[in-house]
């Protein structure tokens, strides 16, 4: 427990070292744009961090209930997209004429601005909830499609080769094999995809919705430099979603898949 606790120490120093230098940094630029370079609005171009803070505070129930509506709408849609990608994956990795077939329009796909497609999807449906499901949704399915078909691909040979000799069923090199082997694709596709949906769910809200951390946002930025700490407080709190919605992912793939190099002690042995 004490080499524990000492190795999450030695961890989290760096981290703690870096983020408090960087407050340091952005306190002492935010004095000297407003008291020395007599910057106008300066405060609505980097405020005080101490004052962030108390706003944070001062504001937190609020903070807190709006960044739910956006955090559980995000959520359901990148479970949603999350499941279509896997699908579609598995899919393509069984049957190259699927491939060949749905590929190429799941990548043109990506070539629509999400700055366009948002409006387009509000305006269709005319529902800020669902409206957010589906671009996160949108948002979630070509990576994680991408990492999962590039993981049930990378199995060794030499292993796959052994199911075969002992006449394994399809589904059982997919249960036993394929889907082991694609599970660090399958993360590393869910971790792009995470904050990813969290934002197309704030750009959804600032169309027009009537809930949700984009609202407080976009409403904050009309009422200008008297509003500036709850604006930075709305900012805080979307990137704060995403980091949170990030680490989640990284968590469950530590449970999920443990046998992975960066997650053993000292880095290879198991």
């Amino acid at each position: 427990m004490k080499g524990n606790s000492m190795l999450a120490k030695g961890r989290f120093l760096p981290l703690f070292v870096w983020v408090a230098g960087l407050l340091i940094v952005w306190e002492a630029l935010s004095w000297v744009l407003l008291n020395v370079v007599h910057t106008p609005l300066a405060q609505s171009k980097l405020p005080y961090v101490h004052e962030l803070v108390a706003t944070l505070f001062q504001y937190a129930g609020t903070l807190l209930k709006e960044g739910a509506a956006t955090f559980g709408n995000a959520a359901i849609g990148f479970l949603l997209g999350a499941a279509a990608g896997v699908l579609l994956a598995v899919l393509m990795s069984v049957s190259k004429t699927i491939e060949q077939l749905t590929f190429p329009y799941a990548v043109a796909s990506q070539m629509i601005p999400i700055l366009g497609l948002a409006p387009i999807i509000y305006g269709i449906v005319r529902d800020e909830q669902i409206s957010r499901i589906i671009i996160s949704g949108y948002i979630t399915f070509f990576p994680v499609s991408l990492n999962m078909l590039r993981g049930l691909r990378s199995v060794n040979l030499s292993a796959l080769e052994l199911m075969h000799s002992y006449a394994a069923k399809p589904w059982a090199v997919y249960w036993k094999l394929r889907l082991p082997a694609a599970l660090p694709g399958l993360f590393s596709g869910l971790k792009i995809a995470a904050p990813l949906a969290v934002t197309g769910a704030i750009l959804v809200e600032l169309m027009g919705a009537q809930h949700g951390i984009g609202v407080i946002m976009l409403r904050n930025l009309y009422y200008g430099p008297s509003h500036t700490y709850m604006f930075w407080s709305t900012i805080l709190v979307g990137a704060f979603l995403g980091m949170a919605s990030y680490g989640l992912m990284s968590l469950i793939e530590r449970l999920v898949a443990p046998w992975q190099p960066e997650f053993r002690p000292k880095g290879g042995s198991r």
